[in-house]
């Protein structure tokens, strides 16, 4: 470290004035007591002890102080050894207090989001465990009533090993999930740009999740009829899963005889935007800036009734910033919600 001293001599030039006021009066009174006064030794002593004191003065507080200074940038440095020690030492008290105050700010941010991740990667490990706890429970609990003796009940078998399937299938469900917002997260988003035709790929969801809607009597539909074809440049894979994970949620958390709407609008230049509306139960507002996160539920006993990983929203988001895109979310509860997303139309 490199001293760097602050030329503003305030302190020195101060108390040079005091001392010397002091001496030349001390000088002159004795001077004067005893008959031998003269302005003239008055004036060359007052020089002499001014400029003495000033530079005494203003060595040993430069010292003093750079000492005391020097002390807390290594005991400072030794918690952040790359932000301090290729700094040089400022003994100007003002720049000294901002840093360290810059510091301290620096180091308590750095600890409330280490504080947060932690909080984050223990809700996201129980979130993990219970998405996997409840299917291979339930395949352990089949499985085990049929090594029991019901294996020899045709009727019984049949049935039991086909809700064991469903677990199992659930449980690949949620790793192939797991998988993937992993492999998001970590940037390995390989996308595969094409033209394709939105409205082609919409309507083939909509036929995907037909059987699903008809459960809740939903219906799935566009808000007007479009004459043209709409083409887009995008991975048409990984959009179709983005509208695959929309809808599914419109139809999950819709009301029975409702609707899931799709609108396609044009924005500036050569963008447009895809509307997912429903008229559900809709979101709370508290709950909004959550609902990206992995493995957030509003009702978390009613979504995990409803099945899916709790992964879908956060790999939608990925998806459509993988893209450099914008996804948005409105919802009013009690009247339902509108998820939206915007991509890049064919000039």
């Amino acid at each position: 470290m490199s001293l760097s001293f602050k030329k503003t001599y305030t302190f020195a030039v101060v108390s040079t004035l005091y001392i010397t006021l002091f001496s030349t009066s001390l000088v002159g009174i004795l001077l004067f007591i005893f008959g031998t006064f003269s302005w003239q030794f008055c004036v060359i002593f007052s020089f002499f002890i001014a400029i003495f004191s000033f530079f005494v003065l203003q060595y040993r507080v430069e010292h003093f102080i750079y000492r005391r200074v020097k002390k807390i940038y290594d005991d400072v440095s030794l918690l952040d050894s790359t932000t301090l020690t290729s700094q040089s030492i400022t003994t100007d008290m003002a720049t000294l207090t901002r840093e360290v105050k810059k510091f301290a700010t620096d180091k308590k941010l750095e600890i409330e989001n280490l504080k947060v991740r932690e909080e984050y990667r223990r809700e996201f490990m129980g979130n993990v465990s219970h998405e996997l706890k409840t299917p291979l429970f339930t395949v352990q609990g089949y499985l085990s009533t049929l090594i029991d003796g019901a294996m020899k009940d045709k009727e019984l078998r049949k049935k039991y090993l086909g809700r064991a399937e469903k677990g199992v299938e659930r449980l690949i469900y949620i790793v192939e999930d797991l998988d993937m917002i992993s492999k998001l997260e970590m940037g390995q988003l390989n996308l595969e740009y094409s033209e394709f035709n939105l409205l082609e790929l919409i309507q083939n969801v909509f036929d995907l999740l037909e059987m699903n809607a008809d459960k809740k009597n939903i219906i799935l539909m566009f808000d007007r009829k479009y004459n043209k074809a709409i083409n887009v440049v995008a991975d048409q894979e990984k959009i179709q899963q983005t509208l695959t994970n929309l809808i599914i949620n419109s139809i999950k958390y819709g009301k029975e005889n409702g609707t899931t709407e799709v609108t396609i609008e044009d924005l500036v230049k050569n963008k447009i935007i895809v509307r997912i509306r429903d008229n559900g139960e809709g979101i709370e507002k508290q709950y909004i800036p959550r609902l990206f996160e992995r493995f957030f539920r509003v009702d978390k006993s009613g979504a995990r009734s409803e099945g899916g990983s709790g992964l879908g929203l956060s790999i939608v988001k990925h998806i459509i910033e993988g893209h450099n895109e914008k996804i948005y979310v409105e919802s009013e509860f009690g009247k339902g919600s509108e998820f939206s997303f915007t991509l890049e139309k064919v000039k």
